[in-house]
């Protein structure tokens, strides 16, 4: 608020106030005290006229001041404005020569186009007459020639397609077979060094053993006492191990079957723990079952993780442990299961080493591989898909599953250590001694490999070699040209990987000869 009008309200409040006090004063006669208000509003307003006209100069001499600056600034942006108006009016005018300039130059521009796009016209037109009077002299020159030649276009040109073809497959031919040396060469090379140092630095002893099991007797008047009167005993210890008991006519012997390797096993130690004893009665043979099952578990604990020991791979979940331990008793092709699985997380981590992979992963993919072989008789499935869900359910590494799942080529590998995975395998089960089939198979095998080389078009004559370790066909050379038989001895190689199983590799020899006999008269 302005000070003059707070000063004079100030004045006009006093004055009221001491006229009423005087009015009050008067109704209840004290004169004296309504004297001395009077004298107070006097001298309280004669201080505030005096405070006002001085508040009154002093604020007419401030706004005389601010007034001149007021119009000292607006002069001074007036002048800005001025100049800046000036600038923008000069680059305005600029701008506009620059335009006009332009303009110009697009109108000359313009007139140059008009004038070459008529002399393109008449080039054109030109070409046109030339053009026409070419096709024609074209048509003269064909019909001379097919005159000449006795040939159609159509034919002449297939003729032309046919031998550039025929050029083309011969030096595709020739290409093929070079880069298909030099890598040959230069990867066998490298994979022999390989292999060659991995075998070598691994050497490992594998015990054979087959599906049955086969318990020595002392006499043949065990078998008796096994089978017990009315058969209780062999019923008693069939019923109590799960496996079937044959007492034949082998001297000396009982055989033990049974689909389920720890329960053949348990089988077997029960046996000879009661043929040892001479001790058979169902009671007996439900206590020896029981103690041989918690014997064979404790040695299964310890096979897994001695497993796990001599690989250096830590961290495997107890339940992986106890069913790698489990393929101490399987066999596949007469190979031990829990011997192979060490030999060929060995080799894995040996070539992961060489080739700067990973070689935790390698030796666990390795050590795995065959896990689900231990289950495969319980569970539907293949043994890699059974054990690569097994390893993923408790916790294992996405890589080492897939090293799991890849190694029969039912996925896809998505690392590099699902590769050496399935060489290490290929390795520890192709090895000269490693593993052993029977003749039926054997004869199979060869007879199905040669089926499937024959059935292709073209083949003339196929041979198994090698104990069913390489192919040889000879192809009719009319038929199937350089080209046709690289793709032939392909399709074929990969007909034999979908259809049979087989330990290793098989070489797929394709032969193609041409012969041509003259007589000379």
């Amino acid at each position: 608020m302005d000070p003059i009008i707070s000063i004079a309200l100030a004045a006009v409040l006093a004055l009221i106030s001491g006229g009423l006090a005087y009015q009050i004063g008067k109704r209840r006669g004290v004169s004296a005290l309504l004297s001395q208000q009077k004298e107070e509003g006097s001298s309280a307003l004669a201080k505030a006229s005096q405070e006002a006209g001085l508040l009154l100069e002093k604020a007419k001499a401030e706004k005389t001041k601010i007034i001149a600056d007021a119009e000292r600034e607006a002069k001074k942006h007036f002048d800005d404005a001025d100049a800046k108006i000036l600038r923008r009016r000069r680059d305005l005018d600029d701008e506009d020569a620059r335009l006009m300039r332009r303009r110009g130059d697009l109108d000359r521009r313009m007139e140059r186009l008009e004038q070459r796009d008529q002399q393109l016209n008449k080039r054109q037109s030109r070409l046109d007459r030339k053009d026409n009077e070419l096709k024609k002299s074209e048509q003269t020159l064909l019909d001379k020639l097919q005159h000449i030649a006795q040939m159609t276009v159509d034919e002449a040109r297939q003729q032309l397609l046919d031998s550039i073809e025929l050029d083309a497959r011969n030096d595709m031919a020739r290409i093929i077979r070079q880069v298909e040396a030099e890598a040959r060469e230069t990867a066998d090379q490298r994979a022999r060094s390989l292999i060659a140092m991995a075998i070598q630095r691994l050497a490992s002893e594998h015990v054979n053993e087959i599906s049955v099991s086969v318990v020595h007797l002392p006499s043949d008047d065990m078998k008796g006492r096994i089978i017990g009167r009315n058969g209780r005993n062999i019923r008693s210890f069939e019923l109590a191990t799960g496996v079937d008991v044959v007492v034949d006519d082998s001297p000396e012997s009982v055989t033990i079957s049974s689909f389920d390797p720890v329960r053949r096993e348990v089988a077997k130690r029960t046996m000879a723990k009661l043929v040892q004893d001479g001790r058979i009665h169902p009671a007996r043979i439900e206590q020896l079952v029981e103690d041989t099952r918690a014997e064979v578990e404790q040695i299964v604990s310890e096979e897994g993780e001695r497993a796990a020991y001599e690989t250096g791979i830590h961290g495997l979940h107890t339940e992986i442990l106890k069913l790698l331990g489990t393929l101490k008793f399987r066999t596949s092709y007469g190979q031990n299961q829990h011997a192979h699985a060490i030999e060929t997380a060995h080799i894995a981590g040996m070539i992961a080493m060489e080739l700067g992979a990973n070689v935790d992963i390698a030796k666990a993919g390795g050590l795995l591989h065959d896990l689900g072989k231990a289950i495969d008789h319980n569970v539907e499935g293949t043994h890699a898909q059974i054990g690569a869900e097994f390893v993923k359910r408790y916790g294992g590494n996405a890589a080492v599953v897939n090293c799991i799942a890849a190694h029969h080529h039912e996925v896809e590998k998505e690392c590099v250590e699902a590769f050496i995975v399935e060489a290490a395998d290929a390795i520890s089960g192709a090895r000269p001694g490693a593993r052993r089939e029977s003749l039926d198979s054997y004869i199979r095998r060869v007879k199905q490999l040669e089926e499937i080389a024959s059935g292709f078009d073209g083949v003339e004559q196929s041979y198994a070699l090698q104990a069913g370790r390489e192919v040889r066909i000879i192809v009719r050379p009319e038929v199937v040209d350089d080209y046709a038989s690289i793709q032939l001895a392909r399709d074929i190689a990969k007909e034999i990987e979908n259809d049979m199983q087989y330990p290793g590799q098989i070489k797929v020899h394709v032969i193609r000869e041409t012969r041509r006999v003259e007589y000379a008269k």
